[in-house]
């Protein structure tokens, strides 16, 4: 028995951090992020049977609007917040480069083997991403859906699903109000995802 899904991954739009490392900090969308959401979504058939969310609002606000205005039931994961970037929270890359420059252009060149100080490790995130993502694909399989969600978020996803190493994950473009789309193919017990296609604000 073949059982199809998509599932569309929306970021969020600007937010009130600016073009800081927001990581798991819980800065709220700006009225240019609003916007930007909006514009992605009014450009997508909206056939969505669930909108499932990180908790953070610069996610899960605009996906409580979007639920109430096409009365699509929402659900917040937990799991798909955005890795948390210890030290660097909070912090631009102009401030880095004054500071820890060497250390950030490790970062960029490789994120696995060199993450900013007391973060999340990107093993540990890989881990819980992919455990939510497992867990959507079961749970909704055969159906359309939406998750509302970070750009680093998208990128392991992007990573997993096309089978790129994750030391290359900073590689992977997702701009503000990104969406990309996933098709699910369930033979029997087998899963396999593809990324369809995707556009940004």
């Amino acid at each position: 028995m073949v059982t199809q899904a998509t599932i569309d991954l929306l970021r969020h739009g600007e937010t009130t951090g600016g073009m800081r490392y927001c990581g798991s900090t819980d800065h709220a969308l700006t009225e240019t992020g609003w916007r930007q959401m909006w514009a992605s979504v009014e450009r997508t058939p909206m056939q969505w049977q669930h909108i499932i969310t990180s908790p953070l609002q610069r996610c899960a606000r605009f996906a409580q609007a979007l639920a109430e205005r096409c009365a699509i039931p929402l659900i917040e994961e937990a799991r798909l917040r955005e890795i948390h970037l210890g030290a660097w929270e909070g912090r631009s890359a102009a401030e880095l480069m004054l500071t820890d420059a060497a250390a950030l252009a490790r970062f960029w060149q490789n994120p696995l083997d060199h993450p900013p100080p007391q973060a999340e490790h990107l093993l540990a995130f890989r881990a819980r991403i992919l455990a939510a993502w497992h867990d959507i694909q079961v749970r909704f399989a055969g159906q359309h859906i939406l998750l509302v969600t970070h750009s680093g978020v998208m990128r392991m996803l992007v990573c997993h699903i096309q089978q790129r190493p994750m030391q290359h994950l900073l590689e992977i473009e997702v701009p503000y109000a990104a969406m990309k789309t996933v098709e699910v193919i369930w033979h029997d017990k087998d899963c396999q995802a593809t990324l369809k296609t995707g556009h940004s604000a």
